[in-house]
């Protein structure tokens, strides 16, 4: 994690805020806005007037608070990977078979998703922008998300008796399910339980097909 005196004013605020502040939504508005601008003009497009002019808040404003559009697409990549890793974790709580917990991992990460593909975007778009001690932040976030699919997926390996590498399997799960706004039609396509439960079916089945060891 970077140090405190690296991470600007309004992050550290925000760590202090109680849940639902005011402060809080003012601040998930401003990541909302940079989101559609980084969605629509991409990030290296974007300006700092650009951000101004979406979030409403003046140019000398945006550079006290968040000194750099970096700053502003690491707290949009921070907010997401936390947020997504806090309600998986408190989703998997209590629940124990295998193949269960995989299937809120995989509902966990659709549902958030789909409501919310503009950032999704950005994030798969934006990937290797950040830096030094934001990059390796998110990197770390990253990291134990995906060690968390791994864990879940090694863990039904080992329930069923059956031989496959859990790190190609939790990868290409990713890759199922990440490039969703690419194709995704909401008048066409299952909800995100639906979506879910077949993604689910077609990823364990595959798994379970899987030699014995």
């Amino acid at each position: 994690m970077p140090k405190a005196a690296s991470i600007p004013p309004v992050a550290r605020a925000r760590r202090r805020a109680l849940p639902q502040s005011r402060f809080d939504r003012r601040l998930t508005e401003i990541l909302g806005h940079a989101t559609d601008v980084f969605d629509e003009k991409g990030y290296a497009g974007a300006s700092m007037r650009d951000l101004s002019r979406a979030t409403g808040m003046s140019l000398a404003g945006l550079y006290y608070y968040f000194e750099s559009k970096e700053k502003l697409l690491y707290l949009i990549q921070r907010h997401t990977f936390t947020t997504i890793l806090d309600r998986l974790k408190s989703r998997l709580d209590g629940v124990a078979d295998p193949e269960q917990r995989i299937r809120v991992f995989i509902s966990n990460h659709l549902e958030y998703f789909l409501a919310n593909q503009k950032a999704m975007k950005v994030l798969s778009h934006e990937d290797e922008v950040l830096k030094n001690g934001f990059g390796a932040e998110i990197a770390g976030i990253k990291r134990e998300y995906v060690r968390i699919c791994v864990g879940l997926i090694e863990d039904f390996e080992h329930a069923r008796g059956l031989d496959f590498s859990s790190r190609t399997a939790a990868l290409s799960l990713f890759g199922m399910m990440n490039w969703i706004y690419t194709w995704y039609k909401p008048r066409v396509d299952a909800d995100a339980g639906e979506l879910a439960r077949e993604m689910g079916d077609i990823f364990l089945h595959g798994l379970r097909g899987c030699g014995k060891k």
